[in-house]
């Protein structure tokens, strides 16, 4: 059985965290890994749903998430996790509870963030129609020593940086 990890993307709103992290997941896939994807958005639709974004119900976003892959890593699972987690506290606890914990830090610049914007996030939370909105008027506090730093801001570099984020995951399981 090969061992569980956790390879937890962070970064804002339209940074490319989902698109590195589906990405990564294909090539783990086709390589035969036992894994599971955590999607902010998809979680927060099914798992969280009872959840806002205040910084109370964001920690317990993050918390719930954390338990669910915990559990899936401890049995051998793979975990992609692809979240905003915008405050160090959780992402530290989540390391804490996990094993093969891999903090990918997807540090996309606000201006590129906002130009991919198709939901109208940004906009939105500029006019004030969206409160506690990361990057706007809630911080992200940027993590102090991820495993791995990653820029997405070109779209070209893509397979680049899943082969970075694919190395540095092979050297820690070491594995080929």
């Amino acid at each position: 059985m090969k061992k569980g990890f956790v390879l937890w993307f962070t970064g804002l709103s339209g940074a490319g965290k989902t698109t590195l992290a589906d990405q990564v997941y294909e090539k783990l896939e086709k390589k035969g890994y036992n894994l599971e994807c955590l999607d902010g958005d998809i979680v927060r639709k099914h798992l969280t749903k009872d959840l806002g974004f205040s910084k109370k119900d964001r920690a317990a976003n993050i918390e719930r998430v954390a338990y669910v892959a915990k559990l899936l890593s401890k049995h051998g699972v793979g975990v992609i996790s692809s979240f905003i987690s915008p405050y160090r506290r959780e992402r530290e606890m989540v390391r804490k509870m996990c094993p093969n914990f891999i903090e990918i830090y997807v540090s996309t610049p606000l201006d590129i963030c906002e130009k991919r914007d198709i939901k109208g996030l940004y906009t939105k939370a500029r006019r004030g129609e969206i409160k506690n909105f990361t990057g706007i008027d809630d911080p992200y506090e940027k993590p102090k020593n991820p495993e791995i730093e990653v820029c997405g801001d070109k779209e070209e570099r893509i397979d680049e940086l899943v082969e970075e984020i694919l190395d540095y995951l092979n050297k820690v399981l070491g594995q080929k």
